[in-house]
């Protein structure tokens, strides 16, 4: 798998970037919200966070400037029925990662429906399955009423993006935290999958 690119803009579109990585072109496809983040000129060196899409005729290559971003576009495309690599991007592009999460935890479907081809049934589904099934909702309203730290609500969302259960990553997150609390999200990640192992 292909965590992260390094290289240099070759080409630069809104919704999609060429990287020449030591004489290789990767195409990449970006949401806006990435886009507008690094604000790629051409010769520019810049690092992208990646997820590669496989289906049975191509492989897609996603970029994104945070691993915030990488793991709600993850947590989207694994976690909520109908989703795919293409929705989750229009949604990345139309709300950043605050406003989505702010969105989900506030239950504003209007927010997650305007992004393009994204409907009304379709955002009630995205609120339903992240607040109600996932339960990262509780996380990110915690956060919001700064009850949680930013890197345990990120490393709880990293945990639960790679397919550990919510309640399991948590557990293992207030352990670490006891222990030491101001460890930084890669720590908490780190401590939690040897923990949980």
């Amino acid at each position: 798998m292909i965590s992260f690119l390094r290289g240099v803009v070759a080409e630069a579109l809104p919704q999609c970037l060429v990287l020449d990585v030591n004489g290789v072109g990767y195409e990449v496809i970006v949401p806006l919200s990435t886009f507008d983040s690094i604000n790629p000129v051409v010769g520019q060196t810049v690092t992208l966070k990646t997820h590669l899409h496989i289906r049975e005729n191509m492989q897609l290559l996603y970029g994104f400037a945070s691993d915030a971003e990488r793991d709600i576009f993850r947590l989207l495309i694994e976690r909520v029925s109908g989703i795919g690599p293409a929705t989750a991007i229009s949604l990345l592009s139309g709300l950043n990662v605050n406003a989505f999460k702010s969105a989900v935890v506030n239950g504003d479907v209007r927010a997650i429906a305007r992004a393009k081809g994204v409907g009304k049934k379709t955002a009630e589904r995205i609120v339903l399955e992240l607040k109600d099934k996932v339960g990262l909702a509780a996380t990110w309203e915690a956060q919001q009423q700064g009850t949680t730290s930013q890197a345990a609500a990120d490393a709880e969302l990293a945990l639960v993006a790679l397919g550990f259960k919510q309640a399991d990553a948590r557990k293992a997150i207030s352990t670490l935290l006891r222990d030491n609390p101001q460890a930084g999200t890669d720590e908490l990640i780190r401590g939690a999958l040897r923990h949980m192992s």
